[in-house]
């Protein structure tokens, strides 16, 4: 639903705002709950103006770029060392590294 330029979304007050922190099992002070319904009504003012703009007819946009990222070659460009590194650890098992237990 998107609206139109005569729709608008109505403020936050701090008691929305408290309302929804408390929803959230959040605790906010007085200051706190202001500050930010200020901040969230500059962000619906925000999206109200945006979607004053008539973006009829325009295509979607993709990528800023005109052509496509070139991808390299998905090969194996490493060995596996894993035999070497496990020979010199103090202790393995199955490919795995065993270490000392640390929480009981």
């Amino acid at each position: 639903m998107s609206l139109s330029h005569t729709q608008q979304t109505t403020g936050l007050d701090t008691r929305t705002v408290q309302g929804i922190a408390h929803l959230a099992r959040l605790s906010l002070t007085e200051a706190q709950a202001t500050e930010y319904a200020e901040s969230l009504n500059k962000i619906l003012h925000l999206m109200d103006a945006l979607a004053t703009f008539d973006t009829e007819g325009i295509e979607p946009l993709k990528s800023p770029f005109d052509h496509p990222q070139p991808l390299r070659a998905d090969i194996v460009s490493e060995s596996n060392h894993r035999d070497e590194y496990q020979a010199v650890a103090p202790a393995t098992e199955a490919g795995l590294y065993l270490v000392p237990r640390v929480i009981e």
